[in-house]
């Protein structure tokens, strides 16, 4: 065993290094997680508060907000840094059609099932008093305003993350929904809830052949990266993850950017201006000082008349 428990370190230190999830121990008995300091490193630009264990905290009124603002994910892709680029996710399928998903990314991690590689794992987690390596499990670790994003690397038949009875539970949990990249069930039933859910397909099946990986790690789906902690915003247009560091930005350029777009349509509506002499930046230099003061104070005073 302590053999074993060397290779585990060894293989930790290891995933470490190359910026993989590492598959440790917890003193909250979370096996599948990153220590607490290691999610303070992998996250020291977030700038809120933390969780236990250390995910990254945007503060509900924020997320209010964001959902009052109803911030579309092509308003908001502008705001995260062009290096920033392996964000963004799309092709999905929807239960609600044109309604948005917010909250703060709660991450889980599936691979397809191995017999002895699932029952070591289990072992360990037996050891720690650990409750199991299934979707219960990683759905009672949800709070208020979680958005759970499930890597199922596309699995759909036997991929189906929860039916409608799991869905229930974590739309009364967390207020959010959930985004799957695999398969839900009854789909039916979960859209009369009124929660939103974007997955990649359906089964008329419970979950089978895969095993949960890693809880609040880093995952992928499709070509977006999800840290534990990012904002996540989904739409029509796809998902948006936000790092945390990123949303005081995202808030500022989406309300100057519709200040913008606002003031330039009103001057259109007078029916005087070309889009030649408005769009861009008024090319008059009064106007170009009443749209700047606007963008920065939103006074009606200044609008166009």
């Amino acid at each position: 065993m302590n053999t074993i428990l060397n290779y585990i370190k060894k293989a930790s230190l290891f995933c470490a290094l190359l910026g993989s999830p590492v598959f440790v121990s917890t003193a909250n008995a979370q096996l599948y997680n990153f220590t607490e300091e290691q999610m303070k490193s992998y996250t020291k630009e977030n700038p809120y508060g933390r969780f236990p264990g250390g995910r990254p905290m945007i503060p509900a009124a924020i997320l209010d907000t964001i959902r009052k603002m109803d911030i579309q994910v092509v308003e908001a892709i502008g705001s995260i840094p062009r290096e920033y680029s392996n964000q963004y996710e799309d092709g999905w399928k929807s239960l609600i059609p044109g309604k948005k998903l917010v909250g703060r990314a709660f991450t889980v991690q599936f691979m397809p099932s191995r017999p002895d590689l699932v029952a070591g794992m289990q072992a360990e987690a037996d050891k720690n008093n650990f409750t199991g390596l299934n979707n219960r499990t990683t759905i009672d670790m949800l709070q208020k305003d979680d958005l759970v994003i499930v890597d199922l690397f596309g699995k759909v038949q036997g991929g189906t993350y929860v039916g409608d009875k799991l869905s229930y539970y974590i739309w009364k949990t967390t207020g959010t929904g959930l985004i799957v990249d695999g398969g839900i069930y009854l789909t039916e039933n979960i859209q009369q809830s009124g929660m939103q859910a974007f997955y990649r397909g359906t089964y008329p099946g419970a979950l089978s052949n895969a095993t949960v990986s890693g809880i609040n790690v880093p995952i992928r789906i499709g070509k977006a990266v999800i840290m534990p902690g990012d904002l996540v915003i989904g739409d029509q247009d796809g998902i948006l993850a936000i790092p945390p560091q990123f949303v005081p930005k995202l808030i500022a350029n989406v309300t100057r950017d519709r200040r913008r777009d606002f003031w330039m349509k009103r001057a259109f509506d007078l029916g005087k201006y070309k889009s030649s002499d408005i769009y861009g930046r008024p090319k008059d230099p009064a106007l170009l000082k009443q749209f700047e003061e606007y963008l920065n104070t939103g006074d009606a005073k200044l609008l166009p008349r």
